[in-house]
């Protein structure tokens, strides 16, 4: 099978490893096609640092990995890594299926280029529950902009995560930053209510949102407009402009209710094409201001520190969690207490304290 981990680029698929081809002329094979298991974690740490993008594709993997050996090894390479990570931009780009979110990053790419900024795009595709598998084709959906050597665009599946991002996605960021990126761009699944753990993970959070969809108020319902930084209104042109201007004075409005953020930031509402390209510079700029304020109020470093305390208490959260299951006297009595709460002899609570019990009195007896 072909190397899934290419650099950003449509690729031509042989019988061998070797044999793969690139179809942007743009990009340059910069390491060799190992695979994850096969390079350690210095190599790993050096590729990343240097920008290596086959060897960042391939730290994401062994990130996503479920092998105890895989995150044993990923997780020293964020460590040694973590001190060349931070200083960028992280923006969630969120909203609902289908308001193009996608067409908004590949609208936005070129003015960051422009700017002499090195943009990572990280894509969250949602998992079937039926087949288990992703489609990621955020790639192809962003072909033009794939095509700059100073993108790196890399699809994760959710794999069950809730939050609209995946379940690796705050370290992946890391590793973009050390690998030199400033710019990283995180698109969501676009899942609605549960669309919040990434707002625990990045700087900025951009919404976006449609005119005449029945978001307006939904949106409130949601909780998630009150999360908005900015909030733009996608798909402002044609017939449907007088629509999107209506709809920026509905959440200008909705927003005013809701008091202000704790930031102290006022979220602007704008409107924008992503079609056209029109209105997606000033959404950029609301960005920078964002930024700009938050840095002068501390608000912005504030904020990173409660994200990186969240995820000290998630990481010990998914850790218990996982010890739990895999512990054998657990997995010995599991069987028997589901049988019993399947056929309603116990209570759900009840079985959940005797397995605790089981899991307690074995992490005292070691």
């Amino acid at each position: 099978m072909p190397n899934r981990d290419e650099p950003q680029s449509a690729r031509s698929y042989s019988s061998s490893p070797d044999e793969v081809s690139t179809f942007n002329p743009n990009l340059k094979r910069q390491a060799s096609s190992r695979s994850p298991s096969a390079r350690s974690a210095d190599e790993y740490v050096s590729g990343i640092l240097e920008g290596d993008r086959v060897v960042l594709s391939q730290a994401i993997t062994l990130l996503e990995s479920t092998r105890p050996d895989h995150q044993k090894t990923a997780q020293t390479v964020v460590e040694r890594c973590l001190p060349q990570a931070g200083d960028s931009v992280r923006v969630a780009v969120t909203g609902v299926p289908g308001v193009g979110k996608s067409t908004f990053i590949e609208a936005l790419g070129p003015a960051l280029l422009e700017e002499d900024r090195r943009l990572a795009v990280l894509t969250v595709d949602p998992t079937s529950e039926r087949s288990q598998g992703s489609i990621l084709g955020d790639k192809t959906r962003m072909g033009a902009l794939a095509s700059s050597d100073d993108v790196y665009i890399r699809p994760s599946p959710t794999a069950g995560t809730l939050g609209g991002v995946a379940r690796k996605t705050r370290e992946t960021i890391f590793l973009c930053e050390a690998a030199g990126f400033d710019t990283i761009l995180v698109e969501t699944v676009g899942v609605g209510q549960s669309e919040v753990t990434v707002r625990s993970m990045v700087d900025v959070f951009l919404l976006l949102a449609l005119a005449g969809a029945g978001d307006e108020l939904q949106g409130i319902k949601r909780g998630i407009v009150e999360m908005a930084d900015v909030l733009a209104i996608n798909k402002a042109d044609g017939e449907n402009k007088t629509a999107a201007e209506e709809a920026r004075s509905e959440y200008g409005k909705a927003l005013r209710l809701l008091g202000e953020p704790e930031s102290g930031w006022t979220p602007p509402v704008l409107t924008c094409s992503a079609e056209t390209g029109n209105g997606i510079r000033e959404v950029w700029s609301s960005i920078q201001e964002y930024c700009r304020y938050t840095k002068e109020t501390g608000y912005f470093s504030q904020q990173r520190q409660e994200q990186s305390r969240h995820w000290m208490y998630q990481s010990i959260e998914e850790t218990l969690r996982s010890d739990f299951f895999e512990t054998p006297a657990v997995q010995s009595a599991l069987e028997e207490v589901e049988e019993k709460v399947l056929n309603g002899t116990i209570s759900s609570f009840a079985a959940a304290q005797k397995l605790l019990s089981v899991y307690r009195r074995t992490d005292a007896s070691d």
